[in-house]
């Protein structure tokens, strides 16, 4: 019975596999949104105006009448991570608080507060997004001045006082705090939403677990969903290592890591748009394209077309792209078939002179433009060159390889710039601007060093 709990144990372990997926590490500087989520929100100012209204639930509080709150100060948010837990957050602020109180008249109370509470990051198990949750609110006074005489029993007054703001502040502050975690919430809502590669399929960025904090971040684990239009999913390839960031960033800072395994699955829906089709006989700066000029390379066409021929070019990438990147350098890769035709007689389908295997890299360029990824490549080689048929007899099929590198880098190369401006979509979270987005290759990924303006 030990042996084979061993065995399932020891397969279970082998099957195991690390998740490509994405990485997003929210420092403070993208954490500190809640600070313009309260004055985006006006918060402070709406909970003055609801404070005088009688609420549903809500007990008078013995002694005072007809409260109001006016001049509130412009709060001061500061944030700190709670490893394991979230975030700490202190809002320090003030008001004055104008109430009837038994005494006689009218009553104003000048406080400076500050108020304190725990924000946990949580995964909602209903939807899969990331959600802020308040805990352990509380509200500590600073300050407190009143337009008493000062010849009132100071006792009675400060009884009076502590017992009645006691009462009042937290359950008028407090929500203020879950109101604005409401209203940052909101703009996690996009996230899991599918996104469009143009019309090919969709990219959807799945959180994985609960977001994990740490003293310097936050680190939400992606495992994002490549879907075909016609709803079948494109499976990431095996990293095979654990993705992880590079170190040496700024304290504070935020970064997003997509894999090249990532981008490879993406890039596999285009795959068919890569298919290309030229007749056009003048291509940039090439030589006219007849088979005068390709006889010049290969002497066996000259012998079957004597008479120069218009040529078609037919390229079919046969194997889903795949993206790589070392330090510095990303390639993209294309392995297919190079098929040409030259032109027979008006009317009659265009004769095969052969057709080749081919394989080649191109060196990319990345960017961001309206919050996608953008790639731009140029030719970096061409690998290998092999005949796979052929109507017009044996040929060394290298004396083809200036030829075709060259008709690569005229006619295919700008055919795959112009698919690729479709864009990558990024993980739509916080409103977030990725066009100031600093990028750089790494090892195995791209990286995206995330800045705020």
């Amino acid at each position: 019975m030990l042996r084979i709990l061993c065995l399932a144990l020891c397969s279970l372990l082998t099957c195991t596999r690390t998740d490509p997926g994405a990485l997003l590490r929210l420092g403070m500087d993208i954490m500190n949104q809640v600070q313009s989520a309260m004055d985006e929100s006006h918060i402070l100012e709406k909970m003055a105006a609801e404070a005088g209204k009688k609420q549903p639930g809500m007990k008078p509080i013995k002694g005072i009448t007809n409260l109001k709150v006016k001049d509130v100060q412009l709060p001061i948010i500061t944030l700190n991570f709670v490893p394991g837990v979230g975030i700490f957050q202190c809002v320090s602020t003030g008001m004055t608080i104008t109430v009837k109180s038994f005494m006689g008249g009218n009553m104003e109370i000048t406080v400076a507060l500050n108020i304190t509470a725990t924000n946990q990051l949580l995964r909602d198990e209903e939807t899969g997004l990331p959600v802020f949750k308040s805990e352990g609110c509380e509200v500590i006074l600073v300050n407190v001045k009143t337009n008493l005489p000062s010849n009132m029993l100071p006792k009675v007054v400060n009884k009076f006082l502590d017992s009645t703001l006691h009462k009042v502040l937290p359950g008028l502050m407090c929500p203020a705090i879950d109101a604005v975690l409401v209203y940052v919430n909101k703009k996690w809502t996009n996230l899991s939403d599918p996104m469009p590669m143009g019309q090919m399929g969709t990219i959807k960025y799945v959180l994985t677990s609960t977001p994990a904090t740490t003293a310097s971040y936050i680190q939400l684990d992606f495992s994002p969903v490549v879907q075909q239009q016609k709803g079948k999913t494109i499976k990431l390839a095996d990293a095979g290592e654990a993705l992880v960031f590079p170190k040496g960033h700024a304290e504070g800072s935020s970064q997003l890591l997509l894999p090249d395994a990532l981008l490879s699955a993406e890039l596999a829906l285009l795959q068919k748009s890569f298919h290309v089709n030229v007749q056009d006989t003048m291509i940039g700066e090439l030589p006219p394209q007849t088979t005068e000029t390709l006889a010049g390379f290969i002497p066996e066409v000259s012998v079957a077309y004597p008479k120069s021929k218009p040529l078609t070019t037919q390229i079919k990438i046969k194997k889903p792209p795949k993206v790589t990147m070392k330090t510095g350098k990303s390639l993209l890769h294309f392995h297919g078939t190079l098929e040409m035709f030259a032109a027979w007689q008006r009317g009659k389908a265009p004769m095969s002179l052969f057709l080749l295997e081919v394989h080649f890299n191109l060196k990319v360029q990345y960017s961001v433009r309206e919050n996608r990824l953008q790639m731009a490549t140029s030719l970096d080689r061409l690998l290998s060159l092999s005949r796979k048929s052929s109507s017009i007899g044996n040929f060394n099929e290298k004396e083809l390889t200036g030829f075709i590198t060259d008709y690569l880098e005229e006619a295919y190369i700008p055919v795959v710039n112009d698919v690729l401006q479709v864009g990558l979509p990024l993980p739509d979270f916080l409103a977030m601007n990725y066009n100031l987005a600093e990028l750089d290759v790494v090892e195995n990924a791209l990286m995206l060093d995330l800045k705020l303006g």
